[in-house]
């Protein structure tokens, strides 16, 4: 289901004819009538103009997503910024362009986000760019971080916080390396002091990603 959102009768109409044949159309002319229809109808779509009166902006946005979680929602305006823009898309939109745009255009539109691709202008192709390297500097500094605290482990230390990222209990631990679980259990204290965590759940998380696959199984017996 496809639902449409203008406080303009002439847009809701010339929305439908464009996107009718993609589903069924539902049209709300305000936002309380939105965020009933996110609710009752649970539709997949929703073509939404930006100048709705109450809207809010992307913190309205968010919050009608967070009615319908799985709604995909395309913003029709008249004229907004690139950085606002961005923003949208950050909030998670999935495609955005001017509220009169042709029939057709809309409807390839459409059929774009229902096949799950997002429409992103080209102008905003940078912003999309620059937060990826962001995203991926911010990732390997992470990274970094935790392999140089897990460089402060002796490689007994390394073995068992290993494990433990492997989901193995204190038990089969001792198993493995043939050694009691008390000694599992003190040196397992050793590394939570080294790493300054406290327990073996955020100890898993930092090594899951951090120490090799063969690493975690195939310790040695």
């Amino acid at each position: 289901m496809i639902l449409l959102a203008s406080s303009s009768e002439e847009k809701l109409s010339q929305w439908e004819q464009a996107v009718s044949s993609c589903a069924p159309v539902f049209c709300s002319t305000n936002m309380d009538s939105v965020k009933q229809e996110l609710v009752r109808i649970k539709p997949k779509i929703l073509l939404l103009e930006y100048e709705l009166p109450q809207l809010n902006g992307p913190d309205g946005i968010s919050g009608l997503m967070k009615l319908n979680p799985e709604v995909r929602i395309i913003i029709l305006t008249s004229l907004i910024s690139d950085e606002i823009e961005w923003n949208l898309f950050k909030t998670g939109i999935r495609g955005c362009c001017r509220s009169d745009i042709e029939t057709e255009q809309l409807k390839t539109i459409v059929e774009s986000v229902q096949r799950g691709e997002l429409w992103l202008r080209r102008a905003l192709s940078w912003h999309l760019l620059n937060e990826l390297v962001a995203i991926t500097r911010e990732k390997n500094k992470m990274k970094q971080a935790i392999s140089d605290l897990l460089a402060n482990l002796t490689r007994r230390e390394y073995e068992i916080a290993a494990l433990v990222g492997n989901g193995d209990s204190n038990k089969q631990i001792a198993r493995r390396l043939d050694i009691t679980e008390s000694t599992v259990k003190a040196h397992l204290s050793e590394v939570f002091r080294k790493l300054e965590i406290a327990d073996r759940l955020k100890l898993a998380l930092m090594v899951k990603g951090s120490i090799p696959h063969h690493v975690s199984s195939g310790v040695a017996h």
